[in-house]
């Protein structure tokens, strides 16, 4: 089936950091063209449409805007019933907040109801791709999985592997850790739009036997992902270093169990060197930038423009439930702000291509998504040009395109986004969920 949709639509082909003046499209009356689930063609609405039969369903946004559907990095499914919680610090937060939601996945069914609701919420606020950490159960990550399929998501998770430092009752081991992951790598991984990611939660609750068992099964299966977190808070760096004195750092723990590669996503990575980054740089490992939880519980303000200039790919993370929004809308207005906070700029092309093209990259799935290139997969999200009275006021006196996208990024959230497609397909509409 061909449909076309019309409207304001905007996506980048490149990275805006790297100056290159045609990294990012704009088209003001603007055209996408889907056949069968993939993108056909984008141009102006003039040309695109002039070239389609006359039995092409166009689909009229009017002013709305188009970009591609939101990608999040790094987000955690089991920790909604937490999300909002009074702020302390990381270690004390999983004590506290995490191990006892996480414990609560002994229960198949409740899993199941947190996934559905979760890949519910991704649809509503615009994401249409995710990488997702589940718990140390593994029919938490058969759930998550099948919410997914059943919804049609890009998206990648993976067991949570922890054999120490943790409560008894959220304990595998190495051997069982694996042997679970590697059955749920031949069950999920590839099968519709799904990926899986070898989950170790951090280098504390995994001993050294663990992490070489996860290093082994991310080698006997490149394509799969790596996904942890790194040098997220001084306090967690500090134990990491006790823990592991033959290192030589947190990132060489991984980078010695054979989890820094291609493909590997690290959350957080506020407290590395610049061995660390010329290290991770060079085993084209990736970042998560979470801003909004690296805030909420203190962790510290990610040097992004050092990252980035080291050569290493990243994309934004909203860390639900540390994180305090499932919004990328959001994220990137936190993003933002930590930029501002060292001194930096980031603009909204920088900040949509960390949600979009970038994350795609850190995630290793830039083949099929993050922007409207002919081909790709026809993800992609509709932005209300009056979600709120204000920021409709606000979107009447944007001079163009660049400064409207600003507005949304600081202005807006889940009512910003009035439908979400996946594959062509509405996922999502405003108005049809919308409650008296």
């Amino acid at each position: 089936m061909t449909t076309a949709h019309r409207g304001n639509i905007a996506h980048c082909t490149s990275d805006p950091a790297s100056n290159d003046k045609g990294s990012v499209e704009y088209f003001e009356d603007g055209a996408l063209l889907i056949d069968n689930g993939y993108i056909a063609a984008l141009g102006p609405a003039d040309s695109v449409l002039g070239t389609v039969s006359a039995d092409v369903p166009i689909i009229e946004h009017g002013d709305a805007t188009l970009l591609p559907g939101f990608i999040d990095c790094h987000v955690h499914y089991p920790q909604i019933d937490v999300i909002a919680s009074y702020g302390t610090q990381l270690l004390d937060w999983l004590e506290r907040y995490t191990f006892p939601a996480e414990a609560a996945f002994a229960d198949k069914a409740l899993a199941h109801e947190h996934a559905a609701f979760f890949v519910d919420e991704l649809l509503k606020n615009g994401t249409t791709s995710a990488l997702v950490f589940a718990t140390v159960h593994a029919h938490s990550a058969d759930a998550i999985f099948a919410a997914a399929a059943k919804r049609n998501l890009r998206l990648a998770a993976g067991k949570v592997l922890m054999d120490r430092n943790c409560p008894a009752d959220l304990r595998d081991s190495a051997e069982s850790g694996y042997t679970d992951s590697r059955t749920l790598i031949e069950k999920w991984h590839g099968q519709d739009r799904l990926l899986y990611a070898v989950t170790p939660r951090f280098a504390i609750t995994s001993s050294q036997e663990q992490l070489t068992a996860a290093g082994r099964l991310a080698a006997e299966f490149p394509d799969v992902l790596v996904h942890t977190h790194l040098a997220e808070n001084l306090d967690e760096v500090e134990q990491v270093a006790q823990l592991f004195p033959q290192a030589r750092s947190y990132l060489d723990v991984y980078h010695r169990s054979g989890l820094l590669r291609e493909r590997a996503v690290f959350a957080h990575c506020i407290h590395l060197d610049d061995e660390d980054l010329s290290v991770m740089a060079r085993a084209r490992g990736s970042v998560a930038f979470c801003p909004t939880s690296n805030t909420f519980l203190g962790s510290g303000l990610l040097d992004l423009e050092r990252v980035r200039e080291s050569g290493i790919d990243v994309g934004l993370g909203t860390d639900v439930g540390g994180g305090t929004s499932f919004s990328l809308l959001t994220t990137m207005a936190e993003a933002y702000k930590v930029a501002q906070a060292r001194q930096q700029s980031l603009p909204s092309a920088a900040a949509l291509y960390l949600a979009t093209l970038g994350a795609a990259k850190t995630l290793g799935i830039d083949d099929k998504v993050g922007n409207f290139e002919p081909g790709k997969e026809a993800d992609f999200v509709v932005l209300d040009p009056a979600p709120t009275a204000l920021l409709e006021r606000r979107l009447q006196r944007a001079g163009n395109m660049g400064e409207a996208l600003f507005a949304h990024m600081m202005l807006g959230d889940d009512r910003s986004i009035l439908a979400t497609y996946v594959m062509g397909e509405q996922a999502y509409c405003k108005q049809e969920l919308s409650h008296p």
